[in-house]
């Protein structure tokens, strides 16, 4: 990360060794609202992960595991910027790398969960127009 990167004219250093409610301050309204009415039991479980690995990493100075998770409701905080966790799209598991810039959003927010449709050819049997469609 470079040193120029600020959200909301805050450093990393300088939003992590803000309280809690000062940092709610600087969020947006939907994360500020979730934090009020306080984490889900799920999301604090993940938060003490994070905390964890991010203990363990400072000792050894590489991400020893990874995290996975399904909790997409959960809002990205400055203690999580630099670590890798993998969201579950409902399918399989995304890695979203976090980022200062992610900080205020919610973790589902990166893993999409549709894609493109691509439909494929039509063949014998698929439709009474493909009767019309010249075969391969």
């Amino acid at each position: 990360m470079s040193i120029s990167q600020t959200y909301r004219g805050k450093t990393l250093e300088e939003l992590n060794n803000l309280s809690m409610n000062e940092l709610m301050r600087l969020l947006p309204a939907r994360i500020r609202r979730t934090l009020k009415r306080g984490l889900h039991p799920e999301n604090r479980k993940l938060l003490e992960n994070i905390r964890k690995i991010k203990a363990e990493m400072a000792k050894t100075g590489a991400q020893t595991k990874r995290i996975r998770t399904h909790r997409r409701d959960m809002p990205i905080l400055p203690e999580m910027v630099g670590l890798t966790i993998e969201v579950h799209n409902g399918k399989d598991f995304i890695p979203v790398e976090i980022t200062l810039d992610k900080v205020g959003h919610y973790l589902g927010e990166f893993a999409i969960t549709n894609k493109r449709v691509v439909h494929g050819k039509p063949g014998v049997g698929a439709s009474k127009s493909s009767t019309y469609v010249p075969l391969k």
